[in-house]
């Protein structure tokens, strides 16, 4: 079941890139309305049955669900921003290195990786690389670029890492409504200071964001949310570099768009670290279990 649901996980946040970038609004608007549809399509059923585990957390509780959602909102507005300053091919891969801040916080933590799992996140990254053809400028705009996107993997790591330990005392709708609360919110705010539109587009543009919505949000974002009970962020991390050969052959298939055969040659070495990484883990989580045993 989990497989399945990672499955759906990937296609929908595969679906983002593709379905944002065919939406004629901006990008930063498009997050905040994503999240406040989000927010508000959950209210009805974390009010009612999850109401008193939301308003029930203890002061720490709610300065995690803070974190993630602030963290959400700055992984979106750092990868919107690095998209106007730096290539697409730099900003993909440099966000990629999300799974490498998760090895690296959680070693700061000392919770050490394995060198398995450093290795397989590794040769997922070159994948990603592969792919997206990085071309690296040294330009200054560039440069600043590259910094954002690399901030907005940072933060990304951020969201999955609290994002698991949230889910630890919370269930997936009541965190995930939480969130994208405060997600959308920080994000309203950032749109209103940067004179950023929320309306005004055509009824496409807004059926499209309502697909955004559907696809990367809710089939996305809330099914990652409920697969970091029982995975970790490592792994979880990982899988998310698959939203790369995802989004191109999602394009490939609807769009009729033609792929270099490197796509496929990324699209094995992601998979290749995933599976070493998930090995790593599987036989750790089985050490575990014979030493309380």
């Amino acid at each position: 079941m989990n497989l399945v649901l990672a499955i759906v996980a990937v296609v929908g946040v595969s679906m983002s890139g593709p379905l944002m970038a065919a939406t004629a609004a901006p990008a930063l608007a498009i997050a905040f309305w994503r999240n406040a549809m989000a927010t508000g399509l959950l209210a009805p059923i974390a009010l009612t049955r999850h109401r008193s585990a939301i308003t029930g957390q203890d002061r720490h509780g709610w300065l995690l669900a803070f974190v993630a959602g602030a963290a959400l909102a700055a992984h979106f507005a750092c990868w919107v921003a690095s998209l106007k300053l730096t290539s697409v091919a730099a900003a993909t891969a440099l966000v990629s290195m999300q799974v490498l801040f998760v090895i690296g916080i959680d070693a700061l933590r000392g919770r050490r990786a394995a060198p398995a799992v450093v290795g397989g996140a590794l040769l997922a990254v070159a994948g990603v690389a592969a792919i997206s053809g990085v071309d690296l400028s040294l330009s200054t705009e560039a440069l600043w670029g590259d910094a954002l996107a690399l901030a907005g993997g940072l933060f990304a790591a951020i969201y999955v890492i609290v994002g698991a330990r949230v889910r630890e005392t919370l269930s997936t709708t009541a965190y995930t409504f939480t969130c994208y609360g405060i997600c959308s919110a920080i994000l309203l705010v950032a749109c209103l200071v940067a004179g950023v539109p929320l309306g005004g587009w055509s009824a496409q543009a807004w059926l499209m964001i309502v697909a955004v919505m559907v696809c990367a949000q809710l089939l996305g974002h809330s099914v990652i949310n409920h697969l970091l009970a029982v995975m970790s962020p490592v792994v979880v991390s990982l899988m998310l570099l698959l939203e790369v050969p995802g989004a191109a052959l999602l394009a490939a298939a609807f769009l009729g768009e033609s792929l270099p055969w490197v796509t496929y040659g990324g699209i094995v070495l992601i998979l290749a670290g995933l599976a070493v990484v998930t090995a790593s883990s599987g036989r750790a989580r089985r050490a575990e279990t014979l030493v309380a045993d």
